[in-house]
């Protein structure tokens, strides 16, 4: 079985407050934006690029975003129904749910 899954690497671009999904050749294939305050980034919205839809890039930019947020030793709240429902599927980052989001 091949796996058709474009490779990403996430970067946290603070300025503009989004997790963006790099391609290899720096371009990016969408964002997961947030707004971070107090050791808490709160999603409010995730996109991928059309042209990149059924690749696993949400997957992949949802799983990295998070990854950046352990990393930091901050929480989130996923007002973004993507996040939220990426999260509610995957345990492992039950711990990083903001209490007022658990």
């Amino acid at each position: 079985m091949t796996d058709n899954r474009e490779q990403i690497t996430v970067v946290d671009d603070r300025e503009n407050q989004v997790f963006l999904a790099r391609l290899p050749d720096g371009s990016s294939a969408g964002g997961a934006y947030y707004r971070r305050s107090g050791g808490v980034v709160t999603f409010t919205h995730t996109e991928v690029d059309p042209a990149y839809e059924g690749r696993g890039i949400g997957s992949q930019l949802a799983a990295g975003a998070l990854g950046h947020v352990r990393d930091a030793g901050e929480t989130f709240v996923p007002l973004c129904p993507f996040i939220k429902a990426y999260a509610e599927r995957h345990p492992e980052y039950a711990d990083l749910r903001a209490s007022s989001g658990r």
